[in-house]
């Protein structure tokens, strides 16, 4: 039986809803319990919106990919999409959010936290962090990236299974 889902995307946001149903059908042919079905589907929404939002369409990449896998103890969401170079500003701000949310005991104190800043925002700030968060907390999962020499970034977010997650 594949372990393993692959679907690419076009950067468009009415994409992410075919995303999430083939994800779904996946994890429930995998016999992967509701609740774990449920984290793993916004994660990869989370993940999709950032890919979307802070992509790089124009240097020939022009698609989103996205993935996941599962293995007896993981399942592991992953985004790929590409990036500018000189967006370093970008990458402090993630790194900076996946450290802060590193640095709480549980997750659930991070979110917390996130959400008294983000009711002091502006109204139209957009760059509120909260998918991040999201998916330390209600996704239950540990969230990493890279970016290539080819200026792909990867994000993943990994589900730990405390026993095996199916059905």
């Amino acid at each position: 039986m594949n372990n393993e889902i692959r679907m690419s995307i076009k950067p468009e946001w009415e994409n992410i809803e075919a995303v999430r149903v083939q994800t779904g059908t996946f994890l429930k042919i995998q016999k992967i319990q509701e609740d774990v079905m449920d984290a793993v589907i916004m994660n990869i929404s989370e993940l999709l919106e950032n890919a979307i939002k802070y992509g790089n369409f124009n240097n020939g990449v022009n698609d989103v990919l996205a993935s996941v896998s599962i293995s007896e103890r993981d399942i592991t969401v992953e985004v790929k999409s590409p990036v500018k170079d000189e967006d370093d500003r970008h990458f402090r701000r993630l790194d900076k959010i996946v450290q802060w949310v590193r640095g709480y005991q549980n997750p659930f104190e991070a979110y917390i936290e996130k959400i008294k800043e983000v009711s002091l925002q502006p109204i139209d700030d957009n760059q509120s962090g909260l998918g991040i968060v999201r998916i330390a907390y209600e996704g239950q999962s540990i969230i990493d990236f890279f970016v290539n020499d080819d200026n792909i970034i990867s994000v993943s977010a990994v589900y730990h299974l405390s026993e095996p997650g199916r059905l």
